[in-house]
């Protein structure tokens, strides 16, 4: 008897050191990701994107060129933010204020987004693109969650 218990506490013990390390895994392959794609261009950024969204919605030459500007606008905006938003975390958390500011910037830029997808897409393409934007935030919002129950 005490050979099983023994051996179901060595499992558990196993199990739970397993998970632990898979989990500071995750932690630190999205660090790594997000430098190694600090290291990229805005250019280099929109290119893979546009390629990508080629593939996934079968965008002619003329809209690949099209999206490409939009994806090369807000590659260099979003690596702008993000330098200015690793100066300001450094410094402090934001206000209430700077947060409602930049919930508007977000909610605005992705109207804006919306709007220049719409007049480059087909409605087909447009109504898959938006299918595959949601997915992409409900991704993110459940990662985002995951990380904050384990902090």
């Amino acid at each position: 008897m005490k050979r099983i218990f023994l051996i179901a506490m060595a499992l558990v013990t196993l199990q739970v050191s397993a998970q632990e390390k898979k989990e500071h895994h995750k932690k630190t392959d999205k660090k790594e990701r997000a430098e190694r794609m600090s290291e990229y261009t805005p250019e280099e950024i929109a290119q893979l994107q546009t390629k990508q969204m080629t593939l996934d919605l079968n965008l002619t030459g003329e809209q690949q060129q099209q999206v490409m500007v939009i994806n090369v606008e807000n590659a260099k905006s979003r690596k702008a933010f993000m330098e200015s938003r690793k100066k300001d975390m450094d410094s402090k958390e934001p206000t209430k204020e700077e947060k409602l500011k930049m919930k508007n910037d977000m909610l605005d830029h992705k109207i804006k987004m919306k709007r220049k997808m719409s007049e480059v897409l087909n409605k087909e393409q447009f109504e898959k693109w938006e299918v595959m934007a949601e997915e992409k935030m409900k991704k993110a919002r459940h990662q985002k969650k995951q990380m904050m129950h384990k902090e």
